[in-house]
């Protein structure tokens, strides 16, 4: 068991505002856009290779809700900059109903309800990411013998529930603040997620802000998984504030976005080089 508050990261958190005020964002990384099919539906992903013949290891990345703008394709390129610079490849699903994905949109399906048809389509789309790895199977400059499952937010839900589902194909799960927006108000979601994580043996990194909207969601997820995992870890990071925040969502919630990646890079790069290379 290992939890701590990281406290570099509170100086780190200042220095990362300064840093990105005003800085353009550089140039995204290359990536293909693949498309697979998942039941009936044909899903949209997006592949970053580092550099290079491989075989590299690949990290699976679940991103997170954006209700009202889920058929904007958004190949998350701060991911896929940093994990092919350490020398991973990157397989981004966009799931159903978002990008150019087939199937209706979380918004559509789900409406207002926090309780079962929340949850059934968050398990289906943890379904939708467990059939990208017949998509990555066939890439041959993936080693698909080495592969993590990681993702923030309501990607952070997903990763958990994939993982609990089928934990064969992956060696690590990385849950980036899983279901710290939507906790309090969904019991079927404690409920789904915490028996989730009392199965997972895996490897795992759970990580949140002090000033999300709860760390409950994440420390509960931690608790459940580590009867059973004895590689468990939780970092608590000091309060963030993004230079923007357009949605005005728990600031604490963006820093697994692009502006705070310099705070928990280290961590994310530390645990996939012990447990995927």
């Amino acid at each position: 068991m290992n939890v701590r508050v990281s406290a570099l990261a509170g100086a780190l958190v200042s220095l990362a505002g300064l840093l990105w005020q005003g800085v353009p964002a550089p140039q995204a990384p290359a990536y293909e856009t693949l498309f697979y099919p998942s039941g009936a539906l044909r899903v949209e992903a997006y592949l970053y290779r580092p550099a290079g013949n491989g075989p590299f290891p690949l990290v699976i990345y679940n991103h997170g809700s954006r209700e009202g703008q889920e058929r904007n394709e958004q190949p998350m390129a701060f991911i896929g900059r940093l994990l092919t610079d350490a020398g991973y490849a990157v397989l981004v699903p966009e799931r159903r109903g978002y990008g150019k994905s087939e199937g209706l949109t979380f918004s559509e399906a789900v409406g207002t309800d926090k309780g079962a048809t929340f949850v059934a389509r968050q398990e289906a789309e943890a379904a939708y990411v467990l059939a990208a790895l017949t998509l990555a199977r066939g890439q041959p400059a993936i080693d698909t013998a080495h592969v993590a499952i990681m993702g923030w937010s309501f990607g952070g839900i997903v990763t958990i529930l994939a993982a609990a589902k089928d934990p064969s194909p992956f060696a690590a799960v990385i849950d980036q603040a899983g279901a710290s927006l939507s906790w309090r108000s969904s019991p079927a979601l404690q409920r789904a997620l915490t028996g989730a994580a009392r199965t997972i043996a895996l490897p795992m990194l759970c990580l949140v802000a002090q000033n999300d909207a709860t760390t409950d969601a994440v420390r509960s997820v931690y608790e459940a998984a580590r009867p059973h995992n004895p590689a468990d870890r939780l970092v608590v990071y000091p309060a963030f504030t993004p230079t923007q925040n357009p949605t005005h969502i728990a600031p604490g919630h963006l820093i697994f976005g692009r502006q705070g990646v310099d705070i928990w890079k280290a961590d994310v790069l530390a645990f996939l080089a012990k447990y995927l290379k």
